[in-house]
C-alpha cells in the first residue's frame, strides 16, 4: 500500500470519526440551552407570521362554528331518543 492508505480512490481523506474541533468541547447543558434558545427564537419567528382575522371572518367563524354545533347536538339527540325506545321496547316487556 502506499504511504496515502487512508486515502480512498477519489483521493480524499476518510474522516477518522472525531467531531470538528468546538463541537465535542460542548457539554450537555450547553446544547440543550442552545436547543432551548432555538426553539423559542422558532417559535416567535412563527408567531410573528400569524394573522388576526377581521370582525367579518371572526363572524363567520362563530356562525360556522354554532351550525356545525348545534348539528352535532341535534344529531346525537335524535340518537339518544331513538336508541331510548329501542331499549323501553326490548326490556319493557
Amino acid at each position: 500500500m502506499s504511504a496515502s492508505a487512508s486515502d480512498d480512490a477519489s483521493g480524499a481523506v476518510r474522516s477518522s470519526g472525531r467531531k470538528p474541533k468546538g463541537e465535542g468541547d460542548r457539554n450537555v447543558f450547553s446544547r440543550m440551552i442552545q436547543a432551548i434558545v432555538r426553539f423559542v427564537r422558532q417559535v416567535i419567528a412563527e408567531l410573528k407570521k400569524v394573522v388576526t382575522p377581521s370582525r367579518n371572518e371572526w363572524a363567520t367563524f362563530v356562525v360556522v362554528v354554532l351550525v356545525f354545533v348545534l348539528a352535532i347536538v341535534a344529531y346525537v339527540g335524535v340518537l339518544d331518543f331513538l336508541i331510548g325506545k329501542l331499549m323501553f321496547w326490548a326490556f319493557a316487556h
